[in-house]
Formats: C-alpha cells, sequence, structure tokens
C-alpha cells in the first residue's frame, strides 16, 4: 500500500495524455495540454476520480496516501523523474528480484554511507546464486503485500 501512492500520481499524470486523442495517434501534431486552471471540469473530475474512489474505499490507507502526497509535493522535479523511473524499474521486476531488493534496501539502511558503497560493490561482484544466497540469510523484513493496480 505504502508504494502505491506514487505509482498512482505517475499514473494520474499518464491519464492527462489520454485526455486528448489526438495524442494517442499523433503526439507531434498534438497541441499542448493546459494548465490545471485551464482543464474543463470534465478533464478535472476525470483526472481526480480514481483518487477520490481509492480515498473513500480504504480509509485506513487515508493518512498513507495524504503522507506520501505531500512527500511527493515537496520533491524536487529530479527526485520525481528519479522517483518515477524507479517506480517502472519496480514493475518490471521479477517478484525475486524484487524481494533481493527488500533484502539489499533493509540492509543499507542500516549501514553509514561507507558501509553502502562497500555493499553496493560487493554486490555487483555477486554471481546471481550468490546474491540468492545473501537474501537468504539477509531477509527483508516483512512487508505489506500490494495489491494490484486496478486503473
Amino acid at each position: 500500500m505504502q508504494r502505491r501512492l506514487p505509482a498512482l500520481l505517475l499514473a494520474l499524470a499518464c491519464l492527462a495524455a489520454t485526455l486528448s486523442p489526438a495524442l494517442a495517434t499523433d503526439q507531434a501534431a498534438a497541441p499542448p495540454l493546459p494548465s490545471w486552471d485551464k482543464l474543463t471540469p470534465a478533464q478535472r473530475e476525470t483526472l481526480i476520480a480514481p483518487v477520490r474512489e481509492r480515498w473513500n474505499a480504504e480509509p485506513e490507507s487515508r493518512q498513507r496516501m495524504l503522507n506520501h502526497a505531500t512527500r511527493w509535493q515537496a520533491m524536487t522535479p529530479e527526485q520525481r523523474k528519479r522517483a518515477r523511473h524507479g517506480m517502472h524499474r519496480w514493475q518490471e521486476m521479477r517478484p525475486e528480484q524484487r524481494e533481493e531488493m527488500r533484502a539489499l534496501y533493509a540492509k543499507m539502511r542500516a549501514l553509514d554511507p561507507e558501509g553502502r558503497q562497500a555493499l553496493k560493490a560487493k554486490w555487483r561482484q555477486m554471481t546471481p546464486e550468490q546474491r540468492a544466497e545473501w537474501v537468504k540469510d539477509n531477509p527483508a523484513p516483512a512487508h505489506e503485500p500490494i495489491p494490484p493496480h486496478h486503473p
């Protein structure tokens, strides 16, 4: 759940591209979409409806959603770009790779900067078998499963 809000925000950004049918067929010839203030009420509703539905359907997640939105707003454009790239990479990973990354991230959070660099260098030198053994010896903390995304 915790990782879903940035993905939802990215989905909303992508949804803006669907507001103009010309974008789907010929992006180069389509005029740029207007700023938020210039969107029609119907376009704004199209963008907001998924967030409203999730907010109402998952009251236990509201605080987390609000925290993620607040963090997203505080990010610089470069940080947002890196976050989007990371979300895309995460979505493309196989389940075993995700488990490796969870374990690696949990371990790195407990290390100082020099320890992180050393672990990164060691990780890059490991074979897939060595990585699997390392993950077995350094399991990630239990995590909340992420339900499938519903557009």
